[in-house]
């Protein structure tokens, strides 16, 4: 019995399942994320919706949520640099196909957005304001 199970352990170690999120799971971990990064942060619910519509006129607050946001997702380093290949990589493996390629796209046209490393709530501003700015129908940080 202990051989057919550790068989079927290796077995299935070996396959590697592809399950991108569907559209709803993705807005369920986006709302999550939200829910516990806003009241870290004390960004308003205008500040957030704003950035959605274009408005990027934040104060500390609005800036540190972006920070938590990538934090949460490993996306900004504890030198502030932006992790783009960790976005990628969980771009590629979990977001639903309606997001992934331009969301790809707007990482890579941000590799370099950080010009402010000395401060994490700018740096991460800095991050999502120019991933927004590369495509804003297809933003994605909620």
């Amino acid at each position: 019995m202990k051989a057919i199970l550790l068989l079927l352990v290796a077995t299935l170690s070996f396959y590697h399942v592809y399950c991108a999120m569907t559209e709803a799971q993705m807005k369920a971990t986006l709302k999550l994320v939200r829910n516990t990064c806003q009241p870290k942060s004390k960004a308003t619910n205008e500040q957030i919706e704003g950035m959605h519509s274009g408005n990027w006129d934040l104060d500390k607050n609005g800036k540190c949520y972006m920070w938590c946001i990538l934090n949460m997702y490993k996306l900004i380093g504890k030198d502030n640099s932006f992790n783009w290949e960790a976005g990628i990589a969980v771009l590629k493996a979990q977001a639903p196909e309606t997001v992934r390629d331009p969301a790809i796209a707007s990482v890579n046209n941000c590799k370099d957005a950080v010009k402010t490393a000395s401060d994490k709530c700018e740096a991460a501003y800095e991050i999502a304001h120019c991933m927004y700015l590369d495509n804003p129908e297809k933003y994605f940080l909620p």
